[in-house]
């Protein structure tokens, strides 16, 4: 009796120290593994551009084999369709059933203020933008931990109202814009520079997803000098499209994300109005800078069946990607103390982006960074962006005293406005 007793306390105390052997095992493997989610857009208008963002995270994950000081990045995809509340709803996947460190993402303007705030409410979590683009994301009521080294919708226009005023001599555009946060943006943009110096604008609104165009290309004013779009993916394609079947021939000048590969790459009668479209934002096809050239020779190998060239939202995520992996590098992997050595080494990363541009982030964790003035070339038969000037250094507040800026209130559909075409 007395040896079963043995016997049976015996196996106890071995099945307890396997169970304890088991859990500091389990520990050990989850201290050596930093989990990153991910979110962007793969569904929606913005579809393609999505796919090619996950590309380049892809690129930015390899050139480290996934590994950062001996632990191992386990990355987490998850997809949106460019609405809030779809994109928070995948974030809360991420951080409540994943369990993941840091997110990146979001891709759309709406999504990404969705994404601070929710970030607000997290502990010891981190989330770094992907290539959402809306001004107050970070400009106003910033989160300490929502960090943004791509540049934004404002920033993105720096230097183009001035040049079709002044260089153009175009005194009224007509505007067609989708109906949300990064356009309004965009538009403030370009309205701040062009506005001051005389320019004319007739606003011309469009929801997310519109596909017929027909009253929109009717109300464009007969004294316009040309068309101002601030659309991307399937929409901007739908309107190119039928304002060309239509016969419209005023130059267009393009938003971010209308001048861009997931647009270039397209067939289609919109292409005769793309040649020669003026555009800004932080990136071109054609840039002479080693880093960009090295960058899109790297990405065609790896990519043979992606674009031409790396869209605006692949740019932007390996931008952000690039910062995250730099920032973890300094600390060696180290996420304890809820990320604080990780979040503070995040805040003081300087680096170049594949553009060749210096980035660093400004007190509300947003990046300043080059902007470049853009035309769309056909390139022995390809149509590509080329850089033609460029606006170095663009702060979020368009160098002006961030309180005067500040005081020009929220860019939304009526703010800015110009005084109304005579």
């Amino acid at each position: 009796m007395l040896k079963n007793r043995l016997t049976h306390t015996t196996a106890m105390a071995v099945a307890a120290g396997a169970m304890a052997l088991a859990a500091t095992t389990g520990a050990s493997a989850q201290e050596d593994v930093i989990k990153i989610g991910s979110i962007t857009t793969l569904e929606g208008p913005f579809a393609t551009g999505g796919q090619d963002a996950y590309r380049t995270m892809e690129m930015a994950f390899e050139e480290i084999d996934y590994t950062i000081n001996g632990k191992k990045i386990e990355w987490i995809r998850e997809s949106s369709n460019a609405q809030a509340d779809v994109a928070l709803a995948r974030a809360r996947k991420l951080i409540e059933q994943d369990d993941v460190d840091i997110i990146i993402g979001p891709l759309s303007g709406a999504e990404g203020i969705a994404l601070r705030d929710y970030s607000r409410t997290l502990e010891g979590k981190t989330i770094v933008n992907g290539s959402s683009g809306a001004a107050d994301t970070t400009l106003r009521d910033a989160s300490p931990n929502f960090f943004r080294f791509s540049t934004e919708g404002t920033q993105w226009m720096a230097g183009l109202g001035d040049h079709v005023y002044d260089d153009l001599g175009i005194e009224h555009v007509a505007l067609v814009a989708a109906d949300y946060a990064f356009p309004y943006a965009q538009v403030m943009g370009f309205m701040l520079d062009y506005c001051e110096a005389g320019g004319a604008v007739t606003k011309l609104w469009a929801p997310l997803n519109t596909t017929d165009f027909g009253s929109i290309i009717a109300n464009i004013p007969d004294d316009a000098g040309a068309v101002l779009l601030i659309q991307g993916g399937t929409d901007a394609l739908a309107f190119l499209t039928q304002y060309a079947e239509a016969g419209g021939d005023l130059p267009i000048i393009g938003g971010s994300i209308t001048a861009d590969q997931t647009l270039l790459s397209a067939r289609g009668p919109h292409q005769r109005l793309m040649e020669g479209m003026l555009a800004a934002g932080p990136i071109a096809d054609l840039n002479e800078d080693p880093m960009w050239v090295e960058w899109v020779a790297a990405y065609r190998e790896r990519f043979p069946d992606g674009f031409d060239s790396p869209s605006i939202h692949a740019f932007n995520y390996y931008t952000n990607t690039k910062a995250v992996l730099m920032a973890l590098e300094e600390v060696g992997g180290d996420l304890s103390d809820n990320q604080q050595a990780f979040q503070e080494a995040l805040a003081n990363v300087e680096f170049k982006n594949p553009m060749g541009a210096d980035v660093k982030l400004d007190e509300n964790r947003q990046a300043i960074s080059d902007i470049f003035l853009t035309r769309i070339v056909d390139d022995g038969g390809t149509l590509r962006t080329e850089a033609f000037g460029k606006t170095e250094g663009v702060t979020q507040t368009m160098g002006m005293d961030r309180e005067a800026f500040l005081a020009l209130g929220a860019p939304s559909r009526d703010n800015p406005d110009c005084p109304p075409a005579n």
